[in-house]
């Protein structure tokens, strides 16, 4: 349960209908194996000790009483297990009878959650059986242990973890307007079952899918959804057994049709508490709610704590959608974001050119394609782009000449203009060494060119297109007042990992056969600022090698400020999604350099020039990196420092 991780399984047993002891032996087969799993919280679907397909079976005296038995055995079981169980049964009380979820756990019933909304599609159906459950919680004594509570507001918590708290909810309730997981969830849940007998029907396996995954990101919330499947009756209904576990709207795991079968994963409550820290809305919601919630009740349900053995996959490339189709219609989408945020500022300036400066790499490529894209849509010619390619003492041939093709290509202004000269005598000017190759060397470069394309933009009356990226912007690398300087940053929320893709995406939409072999080999050309001399004519100064890989950059940088998580628990996830790239000695001395450059360069992006959000991370320090230029690292870096 460390870093807020909890094993959680939906569980489908087979079923006999209206044979509760078949039943709760197969529902206690599983209750064992979820338990050597180290499972923490197992549910079970609805009215899963009988069977859901009962009927007015349901009425008969010797199923209520076999009930009440199967249950109590299962509780007894429990208690030498660690998991909370939430299984399904109906449930006579008080001369009422309701379909309820029993909570118990360690041969303790901690609650029992009755149906809220009873389907009545016609007169033989749910409504016909049961009642509608009592909302506000009431202490009741039942099958021999006193102080139960039974209502629909009955949340259960476990105190090991940190915001771990449990709402329950059965299967209809979902599907209705305002379903009880709603206040569930602004009373504290973060995590809600469903138990639940959902007969199958031609698409319904999507939509069900889709409700469950909606509400869960709705209620930045865990979502455990069991269904009955294999056994029940198929008189007029054939059940599936589709179980769903889904957090705050990803899919984590889920089960194959007509299969019963226990299906497993781990949710990350950390990351939930975390999200709606950050949704404000959700606060104001649990504010105007108040009076709804002031009858919830919370139980307590110990747990020993453990590391959660991790099964849940972790994506390399958090920033990029791994199916390709999704993949296509993001870089569509994104490319019209950047497209469209130049396009108003254009207007707003009233411009007449854009000027950008253009190295034959992938960022200065990327705002090329941008530019381009928003000046078709203003419908201004392509040639008052004015493209600005400016050698210098590590420029090569192959970076050079696939600016000027890629120049020509586009149909824009060429401007070529070397800088070594003027570079030369700023040394001159300021006293430097030219055989000194350090920090000044690069920088004077960097600059020269920014002042180049700041004064072409004044002549020409235009505005100077940023290039950099977020990746560089996190690293704080870019020369201050050089390169991280512009009048519109189209790519200053698009990370390294992601650029590529964008020009990759460009490349295979392209007809033009010249253009597109040009980008095929900005592509494969190595990430460089060329600001030193070559080697033998090939680039010396390779970027990852020197501040580290960018796939691992941008992979610490989506869990840092996406989720706010510690160091400890980036390179856990770190060491399962590379874990054949990069040994842990790797992982650590990169994720070291990251915190280090992140806290000390802060400075660069306070200073930002505008440019588009295109995603749910960004370092605008106008709305979503409001971070003090001179705060202290100190304790994330010892952390990673303590890291094994």
């Amino acid at each position: 349960m460390k870093h807020g991780f909890v094993k959680v399984a939906c569980c489908t047993p087979k079923c006999k209908v209206a044979n509760v002891e078949e039943n709760t032996s197969q529902i206690l087969e599983q209750m064992i194996q979820a338990n050597e799993e180290h499972c923490k919280i197992v549910v079970f679907p609805e009215l899963a000790v009988t069977s859901y397909s009962c009927g007015d079976l349901f009425s008969q005296e010797l199923l209520i009483r076999q009930a009440e038995a199967g249950i109590v055995k299962l509780v007894t079981k429990s208690a030498g297990m660690e998991p909370l169980f939430f299984v399904g049964m109906p449930m006579e009380y008080n001369n009422g009878f309701y379909n309820v979820a029993v909570a118990f756990s360690k041969g303790k019933i901690l609650g029992v959650i009755p149906k809220t909304f009873l389907p009545n599609y016609n007169e033989f159906y749910e409504a016909r059986y049961f009642r509608r459950g009592h909302q506000k919680p009431v202490q009741i004594s039942w099958l021999g242990q006193d102080d139960i509570w039974f209502g629909t507001e009955v949340l259960i918590r476990i105190p090991q973890v940190n915001g771990l708290i449990i709402g329950a909810e059965i299967c209809e309730d979902l599907w209705t307007p305002c379903p009880p997981s709603n206040y569930h969830a602004l009373a504290g849940a973060t995590l809600i079952v469903n138990l639940s007998a959902s007969d199958e029907i031609t698409g319904k396996a999507d939509y069900r899918r889709n409700l469950v995954m909606n509400q869960s990101a709705r209620l930045s919330a865990a979502y455990l959804y069991a269904s009955q499947g294999e056994g029940e009756s198929t008189t007029d209904l054939v059940y599936g057994g589709h179980c769903l576990i889904g957090e705050n709207g990803i899919l984590l795991a889920e089960s194959k049709p007509f299969e019963s079968q226990m299906t497993i994963s781990e949710v990350d409550i950390s990351r939930l508490c975390h999200e709606r820290r950050k949704i404000s809305t959700f606060q104001e919601s649990v504010l105007m709610e108040q009076d709804k919630l002031s009858n919830y009740v919370v139980v307590d349900c110990n747990m020993h704590e453990m590391q959660t053995v991790l099964t849940r996959s972790v994506d390399p490339y958090p920033f990029v959608p791994q199916n390709d189709q999704i993949r296509n219609l993001r870089c569509q989408e994104i490319l019209s974001i950047q497209a469209n945020g130049l396009k108003k500022r254009l207007e707003h300036t009233k411009a007449k050119s854009a000027v950008i400066g253009i190295s034959g790499g992938l960022d200065s490529t990327l705002a090329l394609i941008v530019t381009v894209r928003a000046f078709d849509l203003l419908q201004i010619p392509r040639n008052q782009i004015l493209a600005v390619t400016m050698p210098g003492f590590g420029t090569t041939d192959r970076t050079y000449q696939n600016s000027l093709d890629m120049i020509r290509e586009f149909q824009v202004t060429l401007q070529e203009i070397n800088i070594c000269e003027a570079v030369q005598i700023h040394f001159r000017d300021i006293g430097h060494d030219p055989e000194l190759h350090d920090v000044t060397y690069e920088n004077s470069q960097a600059r020269e060119r920014t002042q180049i394309l700041m004064d072409l933009a004044n002549k020409t009356g235009g505005l100077v297109i940023g290039t950099g990226d977020m990746s560089e912007l996190a690293l704080g690398w870019a020369t201050y007042n050089g390169d991280h300087m512009s009048m519109y940053g189209v790519n200053v929320s698009i990370p390294k990992t992601l650029v590529r893709h964008l020009v990759h995406f460009y490349a295979d939409e392209c007809e033009n056969e010249k253009l597109k072999s040009v980008l095929i080999d900005v592509l494969d050309t190595p990430v460089s600022p060329e600001l030193l001399p070559p080697t033998q004519g090939k680039i010396s100064q390779k970027t990852e090698e020197l501040v580290g890989p960018y796939e691992l950059h941008d992979f610490f940088l989506y869990y840092v400020l996406r989720f706010g998580f510690e160091p400890e628990k980036i390179y856990r996830l770190c060491k399962i999604a590379f874990q054949n790239q990069y040994s842990k000695e790797e992982m650590k001395k990169w994720l070291s350099t990251f915190y280090r450059r992140f806290f000390s360069q802060q400075f660069k992006r306070s200073c930002l020039p505008d440019g588009p959000k295109v995603g749910t991370v960004a370092v605008s320090p106008r709305g979503d990196l409001r971070m003090p230029s001179d705060a202290d690292g100190t304790m994330w870096i010892k952390q990673v420092e303590d890291l094994m």
